[in-house]
């Protein structure tokens, strides 16, 4: 039986968040781990054209030379041969299609319930089987060419894995968002440094060894200044990420480690302009909005148009752990910028029936050759729904798991542990209804 105090921290996280802003955490000391046996804490699909892609940095030195001497006219000769045959290999290159596909998701956000239930499916103590909690989303996420995740909890084994409210979470969980599909990865949220500056840098390294992009957070300053970019068949794309508030948390004096709110403003604005300059893309991840409300607050109502204005092209909003609405927004120079306010949570078992309820996104990218300019086509909305089942409040929650909405049958609604909330389908359709534009809802 699951301790009743895990269940009062996934109750807590729900409720609590909606007064504090805090983000399934209050403000807290973060200088001693949390056990789990303390208390003190818990007291409050769109397939592209075959595509090429690459992950900048980019160097391109080339050099010739041509030997003058008339003895080696042979030489000479050959080269000019070589050369000509390079200029035809590149004549018959055919020519990018200016088209990508994109996927975004929100908050990939691992309970305790989810990652014990992952040891239990591995049978060794200390190994994690996520397969079962994405078995049922898997073949939504496949053949799109940039793959977007916010990672909600840092992966990192320099503490044991433990859930509310400082996350550290199995490295397992990586490797399994690496086999879905997902090629970048934002880590702009409020528990980025719930495992402190060795659990972030642990972080990072982790997703360098597995070959993914990565922004939102950063090694140190050069890291930061480095900013990510990605060339997807002729569209290059640039990655910025920004957060609220890292629940009262903050790296250490002499820190390498660098993170920046969306309070800096001039910070955010001038990394923004940088990313607008080396890219046709530029896609801002914002992690704002207020804990499980679907209302979009002041601060994303007056950040956003101001991240469009300095350059953002495509703005994925998470954090509120609800969705919210979305929209185009006009761009200076004629063109339109899409915001996301809020994809909602993709993964979790958060007592709260509107967490439940997340979005995933899917574009078109397409660039005009002559112009250069940037357009969205076919944007999509896709609801997805969290599962996870108990019978009570003091029992053990299992089949934590996520579906498409469109695979959501009327016999997990009657399973699901939110049930109790009073999560049905007429509440799902309500939410959807009120707050997705028709244009946008696909339930697929």
């Amino acid at each position: 039986m699951k301790s009743l105090k895990i269940k009062i921290t996934a109750l807590i996280c729900s409720a609590a968040m909606a007064l504090t802003f805090s983000g399934c955490g209050n403000e807290i000391d973060n200088s001693v781990p949390l056990k789990k046996t303390d208390n003190s804490a818990y007291s409050s699909i769109v397939n592209s054209d075959t595509s090429s892609s690459s992950v900048t940095d980019e160097s391109s030195d080339t050099t010739s030379s041509s030997d003058t001497d008339p003895s080696s006219s042979s030489e000479s000769d050959s080269s000019e041969s070589a050369a000509d045959n390079s200029s035809s290999e590149s004549d018959n290159k055919p020519e990018p299609s200016y088209k990508a596909s994109l996927l975004c998701v929100g908050d990939n956000l691992i309970h305790d319930n989810i990652y014990l239930e992952a040891e239990k499916k591995s049978g060794q103590k200390g190994k994690y089987d996520f397969t079962y909690a994405y078995q049922h989303i898997e073949s939504y996420l496949k053949g799109f060419d940039v793959s977007i995740i916010n990672q909600e909890t840092v992966v990192t084994d320099v503490v044991p894995p433990r859930s509310y409210p400082t996350f550290a979470t199995p490295k397992a969980v990586a490797d399994k968002v690496k086999s879905l599909g997902f090629n970048v990865v934002s880590m702009c949220n409020n528990h980025v440094l719930d495992a402190g500056e060795a659990g972030l840098q642990d972080s990072l390294k982790y997703w360098d060894s597995l070959g993914i992009l990565h922004y939102g957070a950063y090694a140190d300053q050069a890291d930061y200044d480095n900013i990510k970019t990605m060339e997807v068949n002729g569209i290059k794309f640039a990655f910025v990420g920004y957060m609220e508030h890292t629940n009262g948390l903050s790296l250490p004096a002499g820190s390498k480690g660098v993170v920046v709110k969306l309070s800096e403003e001039e910070k955010v604005k001038a990394q923004v302009q940088k990313a607008d300059k080396m890219a046709d893309v530029v896609v801002v991840s914002c992690h704002y909005g207020t804990e499980i409300s679907n209302e979009l607050n002041n601060q994303q109502k007056y950040i956003t148009p101001k991240l469009v204005e300095w350059g953002a092209d495509l703005i994925i909003g998470t954090q509120a752990h609800a969705l919210s609405t979305c929209e185009y927004l006009d761009k200076k120079d004629g063109s339109k910028a899409f915001v996301f306010y809020g994809l909602g949570n993709f993964l979790n078992t958060m007592a709260s029936k509107n967490s439940v309820i997340g979005l995933m996104g899917k574009l078109n990218v397409v660039k005009d050759k002559n112009s250069g300019k940037i357009s969205f086509e076919n944007v999509k909305c896709v609801p997805v729904i969290s599962h996870f089942e108990g019978t009570s409040w003091e029992g053990e929650w299992t089949n934590c798991t996520i579906y498409p909405y469109s695979k959501y049958t009327d016999e997990l609604f009657a399973k699901n542990y939110n049930r109790i909330e009073g999560f049905n389908r007429a509440y799902v359709d309500s939410i959807l209804k009120k707050y997705v534009p028709k244009q946008f809802l696909s339930i697929e």
